[in-house]
This record gives structure tokens, C-alpha cells and sequence, in this order.
């Protein structure tokens, strides 16, 4: 009984602990089916953008919330570039994933946000993708810089955009289509506080109506861009800033780079002091970006999301301050304007982590559509960036044998006011001059055959000779010319007076012999135009002159009265050399006045002697307000001379281009058929120097954009000249800078100074290449210009080494870059990697130092 009893207690003990442990199952599995469900929820994403943030000169290093959060919490691209450094184009190729090439938005105004934009490229960006697919998208902050805020773009559910430029007071924003003023009142008004409260609350309410769906928000602050108005909490900060103090700083003038770089020499004392205020501005202005990253991570926390979002930190481009002379501004190829920050944290993301990959601004759009499970459409340029992000596997991690991830290590970098040429078919596709030195283009087109020989071959237009110093030079062959003139010359004597109706051409005398109708008409015409002349006339002078006078009839001898004339002559003559001798006493009397006959006047009172110095009137020199008028007046007249010099350029243009057709005299009324086959065959032998036979005649297109570019050239300096700015000076980017231009604290009062920061002819295509050999720059401008820097070696850009570069090295430069200016797709714009084991995966390395087919360089 006993035993018995023991046993059935030990079974229903043994039940008890297998209920216990189906229990237990049962919890875990729908534990476990609650995390799967968990994850199957799309994750949200952040995009937090700065304007014209660096990260040469330190910026980051103050921004120690955000270091934390995105650095310490996340991963962090030390190889972060833009493909062009302005803000709109950058931007534009942020949402598009295009280079600029490919959305044509060239410039912060060509293009910018512009009706073709909304139609072509506006509703392709990242966000018209994620709201078809479900999520929740909103905006908050600057968009581009022209937008206008009468419409709200596609894709964004909830809309809160700036309308035009930064700033930080005194803005309005379109909320959702209906636009909002605000005005300078810190609480309520600064942008940066505005835009983060905004985006938290639409975060907060979005995820208490709607938990199951993802949402996608883009924070795009002002900071640090201009007019760099901090909070006022902050308006003390960083007394003695001193990051922006490069290596570059103040490095000019450098006349191996390009023409802006020649003409920016060092910096003033103001100019200097300027550069302090301004570094310490934008600094202020970022530590509000700082407390608006940690107020969004708090947010994250509180609702629980944050293992569930994607947050990704970078700006739209570089800046530099006093770097090369240039006392600030963005939009050089140089690496303190195309680098710029980049973090990212989120799901399966290594804390502290550190990639060394290089990635562009055009990977963003497909970034953000891969992490919302969607492919990457075949127009965007970039690639996403997410496999990057993937953390090794431990048993991969101690491999030596492990395979590299493949990933490109060239970009393209351009920028610049050009149009895009009209598509040409594949056959026609012309090879064109990376734009070497002169000499040595010279040099290797007089290698040819057809260039050697002195204008013996038929139909040989140039020739190459050596001058007394031993250079190579092109000359035309002016023989060969002077025979076919020759026989025009007698074709035209063979069949003249022969024209055609279609046009008159005036081809001298003819043996032709109007009808007696036609001299008749001609006769009558000239009557009308011409008074009648009788054939003959007296021509013998007159001797007398019979005046009246008071009555009486006074008889003159005009012969006797002759010689008095020309005595007076010799009077005012006379009379002429003692003026000039009383002036010259005067003058030499005054040593600064000038009026000798052998001087040029130049104004009403400076002259330039035949010494070729210049003299002034006494009071120029004792009066400093009449120097300052004359010196106002000069100015004022060589910008007058300038504008008509451009009038002159254009009408001179407009002139090349409409010249008439040459009347060929040899045309006669039988071969009337054979003249077009004539002009093609006449039109296909010119031949334009070897140099220039790529320039093709300018479309309508191109006309209509320069006549445009010339009128608003013209309602430019029609403002300027109204508001009397006199900082202006003709190809170059200047601005003026005052006592009145920062609104809050800390104030500038070293008054107002004028500085350059750019150039009209800034335009360029850049290689940009890092690899475990390489680290290059090298580029090519619109003006000709080459410039190569090996940052292994010159880490600041300081000298261009182009010249030390082998010829096959910047052919093979040259070839890949005219690849990368004309790709399209992610396939062509992340080359693979050639004769190399990862040639046939997607991406890869592309060597600009191996040695294959060269270019040959111009033809003739």
C-alpha cells in the first residue's frame, strides 16, 4: 500500500511538470512568432540633412550629442563624397539618384526646381517610390533652392518645405499647400527648433493612428549655411575657433591651378578677421542641429522604435574658409568641398563601426528604397549601400582568404553652366582632346604623315615647320590656295555676266545690254534721286562783287582781297603757338599738370605723356574729394566701355554666324541644278584648323539660352547698379559684406569689405580615386585646364602635379572620365573592375594606371 501510493504520487508529479513544460513551449513559440512578426514591419527611416557642412575644418568635432548618437552608435564613412558641390544640383541628385548629368539641374538657378524638373525628374524621386509602397512620408525643412512653395511636391504625405533659400528668422514655409510666414521671435520663429518640433510630433502621431505603418522622414536643416544666425543660448560659443586653419588656409595666389585660383591672391587683414567670425558663426549655428539629433533619438526611445529605424546623418556638400585664398564658399573640386559627414545606424548595424568604401550622394535614393525592400530602378546612377553595412560572420571574420567586398573606387565629380549636347548615334561617336599643353599636341599631330610634307600633297590645307628656335609649328598651305583662287578667278572671267534669279550677285561689269524700256526706267529714277546738271559751265573764278550798302552799290576786287586772307591763316596761327606757349609756362609751373602736343588725354583732366606716365590737374592730387569723383567717374566709364565691348563680342558673333553665302559668279542659268551638289562638295573641302574641327555650329537652342543668360546678366547689374553695388567685377563671383548682414549676436563691426569667390568659367569633370595604391584627383575644365593631386603625397592639394604625370596615365584618365560624363544607370556609373577576378560581379575596381588601348589625341 505504501509502494503504491509512492508510485501514483511520482506519476502525477510527472504529468504536472510535462503541463509545466508545455506551457513553457507554448509561451516561447508565440514570444518567438511575436519578435517575427515584429520584424516583417518595414523599418522606418530618418534622413537628417545639413546645407554646406564640412568636414576638413572640424565642424563635427563640436557636434559631441551627435558624435554619440550616429558615430559611437552607428557606422561611419570616412570616404563620403557629393558628385557636385552646390546645394541645389546636389540635392537634386539626392532625391533622384542621378548625377547631374542625367537631371540636368546644373547650377543653384539653371534648372532649379523648374517646370521641366517637376516634370521630368520630380516624380521619380525616393519618396514617390516609398508612398506607393505604404509609407508614411513627410518633409520638413529646405528643399531646393528655387522652390517657389505653389505646389507641393509628389510623394510626401505631410509637407513643411522653405520656400527659397536658408534662413533661420523672417522666412516663410508652405505647410501643406498653404504658405506661413514667420517672423524673429526665437520661441515660436528659429528654423531649426521649427522643423525638429514639427517632425517629432507627425512622428509621434503617426505611429499612435497608424503602429503598423512604416514612416520615412527627411529633416533637412538650414544650419550652417548663411546668414548663420545661432540661437542666442549659444551666441557666446567658441571665442577662439580655430579648426578652418589648414595646411591651404591662405595658401595664394597658385598659378598651377585653374584661372581663380591665379587671380585670388592672399587675403587681407579684414578678410582674415572675417574667416574667424564666420567659422565661429556656423559652429554656433550647428550646436542647434546637435540637440535636435538627441531630441529625435529621444523620440525613438520613447516610442519604442529605435531598433526599428534607419538614421542616416550627412549634408549636401563641403565648405572651405580661407582655404587657397578664397575667403569662403563651396563649388571647387577640391576635398574641403566635395567630402562631406555620413553615419548611419539601425537594424543589424555595428556600433563604431568604420567604413572605408567610397559613396556619393547619388547612392542615398536607392539606399533608402533598398531598406524599404525595393529594387533599385535602372535610371538611378547610385547603388545602395546597405550590403556594405552588413557585419561579417564570426567564422568569416579570422579568414585570410576571405574575399574583399566589391565596391567601386572611382567617382565622378562635375559641375559647372553647360548644356547637354543632343544624343548622336554610336557609329558617330567622335574622340575628343583631354586638352593637353599646347606643344605637345603641336608636337604629336606633326607626327602624321599628311602634316609632314611641305603642301606637296593634293589638297593639303596645313603643314608643320620648324621655326628658329626649334618649335614645332602649324601653318596653312598658302600655295595651294593661291591656284584654286586662280581658278575660280577664271571661271568666273569664263562665264560672267551669266547669273541666277534666285539671288542677285554683283559680279562687276557685264557685256549684257538692257532693253530701251529698262534704260528709260533707269533714267527717270536718277532724275527723281539726282538734281539736273547743264553740261556746260563757267568755271573761271569771279574777279568782282557788287554789295549794297545803306543805298549805294560798293564795288569789291575780290583779287586784291586775296592776299589778306592768307596772312589772317598766319595770325591765327600766330596767335594759336602763343596760346600754346602761355599753357606750357602754366603747365611747367604745375608740376602735375599735363597738356604737352605729344600727350594722350585720357579724361577731361588726367593726361599720359609720351614717357608713358600718367599726370593729373593740381586738384586731383589736393583734393580728396575730387579724386574721389574722378576716380568714380573713371570706373563708371570703363564699365561702360566693357558693356560695349560685350555688344560689340555679341554682335560680332551673331555676324559670324549669319554670314552670307559667297556669290560664285561662275553660276550660270543651265547649271542651275548642279549648284547644291557644288556647295556640299565646296563645304565638305573647307577645312578649319586641325585644333578646332570638334567646334560645330550653335544651335537654336544654344542661341535662345545665351540670349536669356545676356538678359539676365543685364536685370542683374540694373539692380546692382541701382542699390550703388559697385562689387562687381565682369567673369567673376563677388559679394559684399557689411555691419548690417548678421541680425543676432555676436555683430560684425569692422565694416564692409568686397571679396571673390568664384568664377563664371568654374567648370569641370573630376576623377576622384581611392584604392589601396591610389588616392587622386584629377580634372579636367571647361577652359582647357588640367590639374592632377596624389593626396598619398600632397594631402591639402597644395601643388598640381599634372606635369609629372606619364602621357599614357591621363590618357587612360582622360578615357575613363569621358566614360563616367556620359553613363547612365547604375550599370555604367559604377564601372567593373577590368582583367580582374571580380570583373563579373556588379561594381568592382577600375585601375586608371594599367595599360591598355591609349587615346591618339587629336586628329586632323
Amino acid at each position: 500500500m505504501k509502494y503504491f501510493c509512492f508510485a501514483l504520487f511520482l506519476v502525477l508529479f510527472i504529468i504536472k511538470l510535462q503541463r509545466c513544460d508545455g506551457l513553457t513551449t507554448r509561451g516561447q513559440g508565440l514570444k518567438g512568432r511575436v519578435q517575427r512578426d515584429r520584424r516583417n514591419i518595414r523599418p522606418n527611416i530618418i534622413l537628417i540633412l545639413t546645407d554646406d557642412q564640412d568636414v576638413e575644418l572640424g565642424s563635427m568635432q563640436v557636434m559631441n550629442k551627435t558624435r554619440k548618437i550616429m558615430e559611437q552608435g552607428g557606422a561611419s564613412f570616412t570616404n563620403a563624397f557629393v558628385s557636385t558641390p552646390m546645394c541645389c544640383p546636389s540635392r537634386s541628385s539626392m532625391l533622384t539618384g542621378k548625377y547631374v548629368h542625367n537631371h540636368n539641374t546644373y547650377t543653384n538657378n539653371e534648372n532649379c526646381s523648374s517646370p521641366s524638373w517637376q516634370a521630368q525628374h520630380e516624380p521619380r524621386s525616393f519618396a514617390v517610390y516609398l508612398n506607393n509602397t505604404g509609407y508614411r512620408t513627410a518633409f520638413f525643412g529646405k528643399y531646393l533652392n528655387e522652390y517657389n512653395g505653389s505646389y507641393i511636391p509628389p510623394g510626401w504625405r505631410e509637407w513643411v518645405g522653405l520656400i527659397k533659400n536658408s534662413r533661420f528668422y523672417n522666412y516663410t514655409v508652405c505647410r501643406n499647400g498653404y504658405k506661413e510666414k514667420h517672423g524673429s521671435d526665437y520661441a515660436k520663429d528659429y528654423f531649426t527648433d521649427l522643423i525638429t518640433n514639427d517632425s517629432i510630433n507627425y512622428f509621434r502621431i503617426s505611429k499612435r493612428m497608424y503602429p503598423h505603418r512604416p514612416v520615412m522622414m527627411v529633416i533637412s536643416h538650414a544650419a550652417p549655411h548663411g546668414p548663420e544666425d545661432s540661437a542666442p543660448q549659444f551666441s557666446e560659443h567658441f571665442p577662439n575657433a580655430s579648426q578652418h586653419i589648414t595646411p591651404s588656409y591662405n595658401y595664394a595666389p597658385n598659378m598651377d591651378k585653374h584661372w581663380i585660383m591665379q587671380y585670388t591672391g592672399p587675403m587681407r587683414p579684414i578678410n582674415m578677421e572675417f574667416t574667424n567670425f564666420l567659422h565661429r558663426k556656423r559652429l554656433q549655428t550647428l550646436l542647434s542641429v546637435d540637440d535636435s539629433v538627441e531630441k529625435v533619438y529621444e523620440m525613438l526611445v520613447e516610442t519604442g522604435e529605435l531598433d526599428n529605424t534607419y538614421v542616416i546623418y550627412t549634408a549636401d556638400h563641403g565648405y572651405h574658409i580661407g582655404q587657397f585664398g578664397l575667403v569662403k564658399g563651396k563649388s571647387m573640386p577640391y576635398d574641403f568641398d566635395i567630402r562631406v559627414p555620413f553615419f548611419v545606424r539601425g537594424p543589424n548595424i555595428e556600433p563604431g563601426s568604420i567604413n572605408p568604401h567610397m559613396i556619393l550622394n547619388i547612392d542615398l535614393a536607392p539606399t533608402i528604397l533598398d531598406i524599404a525592400g525595393l529594387d533599385t530602378p535602372p535610371d538611378m546612377d547610385g547603388k545602395s549601400i546597405l550590403k556594405l553595412l552588413e557585419p561579417e560572420k564570426t567564422e568569416n571574420r579570422f579568414r585570410s582568404n576571405r574575399k574583399p567586398k566589391v565596391w567601386r573606387d572611382t567617382i565622378l565629380v562635375e559641375r559647372g553652366k553647360f548644356l547637354r549636347k543632343k544624343e548622336e548615334s554610336s557609329n558617330n561617336n567622335k574622340q575628343q582632346s583631354n586638352n593637353l599643353p599646347k606643344y605637345e599636341r603641336v608636337k604629336e599631330l606633326c607626327q602624321q604623315a599628311k602634316y609632314q610634307t611641305a603642301c606637296e600633297q593634293p589638297g593639303q590645307k596645313w603643314q608643320c615647320i620648324e621655326d628658329t628656335s626649334g618649335k614645332l609649328r602649324i601653318h596653312k598651305c598658302k600655295g595651294s590656295l593661291k591656284v584654286s583662287a586662280k581658278r575660280k578667278r577664271t571661271r568666273s572671267l569664263r562665264s560672267r555676266g551669266y547669273s541666277s534669279k534666285e539671288k542677285e550677285c554683283d559680279c562687276g561689269k557685264t557685256d549684257y545690254k538692257p532693253a530701251r524700256g529698262e534704260r528709260r526706267n533707269q533714267r527717270q529714277l536718277s532724275q527723281t534721286n539726282q538734281r539736273y546738271k547743264p553740261r556746260f559751265v563757267h568755271t573761271r573764278p569771279t574777279r568782282s562783287l557788287s554789295v549794297e550798302f545803306e543805298g549805294q552799290v560798293y564795288d569789291i576786287n575780290l583779287e586784291e582781297e586775296a592776299q589778306p586772307a592768307y596772312e589772317t591763316r598766319n595770325i591765327s596761327k600766330r596767335h594759336y603757338d602763343l596760346e600754346v606757349e602761355e599753357d606750357l609756362e602754366e603747365m611747367l609751373a604745375d608740376d602735375n599738370a599735363v597738356g604737352q602736343p605729344s600727350s594722350v588725354k585720357v579724361t577731361h583732366k588726367c593726361y599720359i605723356l609720351a614717357n608713358d606716365t600718367v599726370h593729373c590737374e593740381r586738384e586731383i592730387y589736393q583734393s580728396s574729394r575730387a579724386w574721389r569723383n574722378h576716380k568714380s567717374y573713371i570706373a563708371q566709364e570703363i564699365e561702360a566701355l566693357q558693356d560695349k565691348i560685350k555688344n560689340l563680342r555679341e554682335v560680332r558673333g551673331h555676324l559670324k554666324r549669319r554670314r552670307p553665302d559667297e556669290c560664285d559668279c561662275s553660276k550660270s542659268y543651265f547649271n542651275k541644278e548642279k549648284a547644291p551638289r557644288n556647295k556640299e562638295r565646296k563645304k565638305s573641302n573647307h577645312r578649319l584648323h586641325p585644333f578646332k574641327e570638334a567646334v560645330q555650329e550653335v544651335d537654336g537652342k544654344v542661341q535662345n539660352f545665351n540670349e536669356s543668360r545676356r538678359k539676365k546678366k543685364e536685370r542683374k547689374q540694373k539692380k546692382r547698379l541701382k542699390k550703388g553695388d559697385d562689387c562687381s567685377l565682369p567673369g567673376l563671383t563677388c559679394f559684399t559684406h557689411d555691419n548690417d548682414h548678421w541680425q543676432t549676436a555676436p555683430f560684425w563691426n569692422l565694416g564692409s569689405f568686397c571679396a571673390c569667390t568664384s568664377a563664371n568659367n568654374n567648370t569641370y569633370w573630376c576623377l576622384r580615386t581611392i584604392n589601396d595604391t591610389h588616392n587622386i584627383l584629377f580634372c579636367e575644365f571647361a577652359t582647357g585646364f588640367l590639374e592632377y593631386f596624389d593626396m598619398n603625397n600632397d594631402p591639402y592639394q597644395l601643388t598640381n602635379a599634372v606635369h609629372t604625370v606619364d602621357r599614357e596615365v591621363l590618357n587612360e584618365l582622360h578615357l575613363q572620365l569621358m566614360e563616367l560624363r556620359s553613363c547612365r544607370g547604375h550599370r555604367q556609373c559604377n564601372p567593373r573592375s577590368r582583367g580582374l577576378e571580380t570583373g563579373n560581379k556588379d561594381g568592382g575596381s577600375y585601375d586608371p594606371h594599367r595599360g591598355e588601348q591609349l587615346w591618339n589625341g587629336w586628329e586632323g
